[in-house]
């Protein structure tokens, strides 16, 4: 079987030479000697100022909404997973969805202004795949009607635009380090921000307020994570390079062999490199896509139609909304297996078989 996604995992021994250190200290959680080591070696690796490592991407979202005070509207993406939109609910927020660029993915930032009400508070956008959206358009839409930018960066661990950090864009990015994503801690999350005002303020949410062993600063929640998700974080990052490589060789290989089937990739932001997170791929039609993904099942190979369906249509707690590109790309988009462990001639298997229902 050959599944859409597969975690990396670090060789046992350096895994265990971690551990080993877990339980001669006997300190398991609340921000242990290795998860402020992963911190600081993320804000190194990444060329971020201020970074917080929290319980997982979800968590993160609702920690950048309380520490920014959100109210009211928020604007936001409808393609997307659901974690960014029930965010925005579960803050007591309204999320607003303005459709996508069909090229790109991304919130369409010229139709944001048009979305904008007296009660519109912030922007909450994804970059979508890692792919990030247009920065400069959002953040000057965003000053003029002094509004606060989250940017929901879960697939864009390593992505840069002119060799700076995406998580440098926005009040407050946030990651996912969940084992499916390209660098992962098991569970885990990032909160990013170039403010120290925001940082302290996010570390306090971290740790339900505290800020001492007797008194509290503001209104938290338990966002912490532990040494054992931390170890799994410091072992994977020995390896981020080699792991960008191969994933990087994968997708040359599915681009090089599909050169000929009906359907396109996402158009990349044109100052930023991919960091190869996933292999989305859009096919003419929903009929097609759905022959692509049965023919590839009989043969043990399975993809994932991510994101679908579009959120503002499948909600039970929203009101549904159509939007002509989030509903027409969601009904036609596939991400194919990659991942560290896959082989090229399993994606020149998965290619023929393509070509083959293309070609019947």
């Amino acid at each position: 079987m050959i599944p859409v996604t597969l975690p990396f995992i670090p060789p046992k021994e350096d895994y265990d030479i971690l551990l080993h250190g877990i339980w001669k200290r006997q300190w398991l959680t609340n921000m242990g000697p290795l998860a402020s080591d992963l911190e600081m070696k993320l804000k190194e690796h990444l060329g971020v100022e201020h970074l917080l490592f929290v319980t997982n991407g979800t968590i993160a979202l609702q920690m950048a909404i309380k520490a920014l005070n959100l109210k009211g509207e928020i604007i936001t993406t409808p393609f997307t997973y659901v974690a960014t939109t029930s965010s925005i609910v579960w803050e007591g927020c309204t999320p607003v969805f303005v459709d996508i660029d069909p090229k790109s993915l991304n919130i369409d930032h010229t139709k944001i202004e048009a979305a904008i009400t007296a009660n519109t508070s912030a922007i909450v956008a994804t970059h979508v795949y890692g792919n990030p959206c247009d920065v400069m358009a959002i953040e000057k839409i965003a000053k003029k009607h002094k509004l606060k930018v989250i940017y929901d960066a879960a697939h864009a661990f390593g992505v840069e635009i002119n060799g700076n950090s995406i998580f440098n864009y926005g009040d407050i990015s946030t990651c996912s380090l969940h084992a499916t994503k390209l660098f992962h801690s098991g569970e885990g999350g990032l909160v990013i921000t170039k403010e120290p005002k925001l940082l302290k303020e996010l570390a306090h949410i971290r740790n339900f307020g505290h800020s001492g062993p007797e008194t509290f600063h503001n209104l938290g929640i338990n966002g912490k994570n532990s040494e054992f998700h931390a170890a799994m974080g410091l072992a994977n990052l020995n390896y981020i390079q080699a792991i960008h490589d191969k994933r990087k060789l994968l997708t040359e290989r599915y681009d090089e062999k599909l050169k000929t089937f009906k359907a396109f990739k996402p158009l990349w932001h044109k100052d930023s490199k991919a960091n190869y997170a996933y292999y989305p791929i859009v096919l003419e039609n929903e009929g097609f896509l759905l022959k692509c993904i049965d023919f590839l099942k009989l043969n043990e190979i399975f993809g994932r139609r991510y994101f679908y369906p579009s959120l503002p249509s499948s909600l039970p707690y929203l009101k549904s909304k159509p939007l002509q590109w989030a509903d027409d790309i969601s009904k036609r988009v596939f991400c194919l297996p990659l991942y560290f462990n896959l082989t090229l001639e399993e994606v020149d298997m998965i290619c023929r078989l393509l070509l083959r229902v293309q070609n019947n």
